[in-house]
């Protein structure tokens, strides 16, 4: 069985995923904040905080993880799974492979 820092070098880290779902959808990065900010009815979010997360500077939290899924029409676990791996890299898990 696989700890957990190994699993981070198979799952995409959610700056990853979110960036490349939200391209898959053809939404630009204030497209997918007014989306989330119309569908939770909370106004906070911006083009900026879309920007870090995308950039791995933030990791969206538990709240805006699941307007995330509703959103991009992702599976929850698969969000979450990419959270974790992204605060595992952060907490210095495994180098990831280059992406290119």
């Amino acid at each position: 069985m696989l700890d957990a820092r190994a699993q981070v070098h198979r799952t995409e880290l959610i700056s990853e995923l979110v960036a490349r779902s939200r391209r898959r959808r053809g939404l630009t990065q204030d497209a997918l904040a007014n989306l989330l900010a119309e569908a939770s009815g909370n106004q906070s979010v911006t083009r900026e905080e879309v920007s870090r997360w995308e950039r791995g500077k933030r990791i969206p939290g538990p709240y805006w993880r699941d307007w995330l899924c509703r959103s991009l029409e992702l599976p929850q676990d698969r969000l979450e799974h990419a959270a974790v791996a992204a605060r595992l890299c952060r907490r210095g898990g495994p180098p990831r492979p280059w992406a290119g």
